[in-house]
């Protein structure tokens, strides 16, 4: 008798793949490209007020910035892959609550969405460092922005077409995603992640484990560097739009021209390529130092607002480089002890720039037109580059050493 063989497949899990995690990033793409140009319109009509809506997203950002520094501690009470799970489900709920319309359905939803977000994205991340490694970031985080690139290109565009077309439809499409995403994610078998011994037991509370962030001057320097990548795509998302409607562009120009800007995703192979033949540094430097020129140029260019417009594009793809390898100095600065509670540090990135950007931008239109907060844009990027002078000439390198402590970092 011939004996019966068990499938290697289901004897032992198969350690997720740099494709694995591209695939489960493309369909999260789906799930909040369709929604990002959607959510900014119902806000509005539901609201009717611009003051209501940036109050809004204010208050947002800072539910979403203590959601996302408990999820370590959630991650503590249940297991990564059924806080993964909640992320998924939230999605789906709030696409539900969307298609109500009303201002509480809608500002529900957007909160849902939002927490949603933050915690897939936590999750994400402490598997990434738990089975890619330090060598192989670069590609995953390439991989990540490659497969995103079909959900943040025709997303945006098709989300505000579908609105006008039929009111639920993004809705229906962002919510059917999120199923397939979390479907995709219990297919692939990825648990709770590896489980490191320490001799000491975690932090229990963001207050106990953002000491530990605050005391390596590397993790600062990244998190900072993904702060301010981002508020550059607040600028571009919500500030290029408003600035469109004011110099009659026309108020479907901000969809249409994210949509473009997010075609350079499929670009990502080749810049990625760019990275690796010269170093993070000066990709990081290079791009912060592009924004700069051009956010400034749109600011100083104003009075012809077709040239300020393709200046802000052009400064969304230097965004798009910095998607790509702007977050690898805090990743490979991260301890594998420490996988969880960082990823839930960095991943308040997106929330402190929600917070900070609109803050910082009643205050500028307080003293000058719209086209102050591209200028403000612009000096954050130029300090940006200025720190990114001082990152490790080889980080990031195949065959390159380790960073060592008298790198020339910040020391605070």
């Amino acid at each position: 008798m011939h004996e019966r063989r068990i499938p290697e497949w289901l004897r032992h899990a198969p350690v997720p793949s740099v494709r694995d995690f591209g695939i489960l990033a493309g369909l999260e793409a789906v799930v909040r490209g369709t929604l990002i140009s959607v959510f900014p319109l119902i806000m509005y009509r539901a609201l009717g007020d611009a003051g209501l809506v940036s109050a809004s997203y204010f208050a947002v950002g800072i539910l979403s910035l203590l959601a996302g520094l408990m999820v370590p501690a959630l991650v503590r009470l249940v297991p990564r892959r059924w806080a993964y799970s909640l992320g998924a489900a939230m999605f789906v709920l709030a696409a539900a609550l969307a298609i109500g319309g009303s201002p509480a359905s809608v500002l529900a939803a957007l909160a849902l969405n939002t927490v949603a977000a933050v915690t897939t994205f936590v999750c994400f991340n402490a598997y990434v460092l738990d089975y890619i490694s330090r060598v192989e970031l670069g590609k995953c985080e390439t991989s990540r922005m490659f497969y995103s690139a079909l959900g943040w290109t025709a997303g945006p565009m098709a989300g505000v077409l579908l609105l006008d077309w039929w009111p639920p439809a993004p809705f229906l499409i962002s919510g059917a995603a999120a199923l397939l995403m979390l479907a995709a994610f219990w297919w692939m078998r990825m648990g709770n992640g590896k489980q490191i011994a320490r001799a000491r037991g975690p932090a229990s509370n963001p207050l106990r484990y953002l000491p530990r962030f605050l005391e390596q001057p590397r993790l600062i320097t990244g998190f900072l560097f993904a702060v301010i990548r981002s508020a550059g795509w607040w600028i571009y998302v919500v500030y290029l739009p408003i600035f469109a409607i004011e110099k009659g562009l026309g108020q479907e120009l901000g969809g249409i021209l994210l949509s473009v800007t997010n075609a350079c995703l499929f670009g990502a192979p080749l810049l990625q390529r760019w990275v690796q033949r010269h170093s993070i540094r000066l990709a990081v430097r290079t791009g912060f130092l592009i924004v700069t020129l051009c956010f400034g140029g749109a600011a100083a260019l104003q009075g012809w607002p077709e040239v300020a417009v393709g200046l802000l594009m052009a400064g969304s793809a230097a965004l798009i480089l910095l998607d790509i390898c702007g977050g690898l100095p805090f990743l490979m600065a991260v301890k594998p002890s420490e996988r969880t509670e960082m990823s839930a540090v960095y991943s308040s990135y997106r929330d402190i720039s929600g917070i900070l950007t609109p803050g910082a931008a009643w205050l500028v239109l307080m003293v000058s037109p719209l086209a102050g907060i591209f200028a403000a844009g612009a000096a954050a990027a130029a300090y940006a580059a200025l720190l990114a002078g001082k990152l490790h000439p080889r980080l990031g390198r195949k065959k390159a050493e380790a960073p060592s402590a008298e790198d020339p970092l910040p020391a605070e």
